[in-house]
């Protein structure tokens, strides 16, 4: 639960919303997207450059003691999941032809 502009407790995102928001701003980008969820794993953003298909990426969205933030594959920080457009462009970056 986060503070609302009340002061009151407000629920916090869910991992799929920070999914889909950053998926919507990826597909503004040219890139297709689909939520992925393997058996008994996190769901994940799967990304693939439609020019080039072998340039795909899973992304996660994690909560850890300093907030929610997309995660690479290779378990490395994109950027804070409160910034979705700053997550797409650098994943739009790296699947870049």
């Amino acid at each position: 639960m986060t503070p609302d502009d009340t002061g009151t407790a407000a629920p916090s995102k869910t991992r799929i919303e920070y999914l889909e928001e950053l998926g919507e701003e990826l597909v503004k980008r040219g890139l297709r997207v689909r939520i992925v969820q393997p058996r008994g794993q996190s769901p994940a953003l799967h990304v693939l450059n439609p020019e080039a298909s072998a340039l795909t990426e899973n992304i996660i969205a994690e909560q850890g003691p300093d907030g929610w933030w997309y995660w690479w594959s290779w378990a490395e920080r994109i950027v804070p999941a409160g910034d979705a457009a700053g997550a797409a462009d650098r994943v739009a970056r790296v699947l870049a032809v």
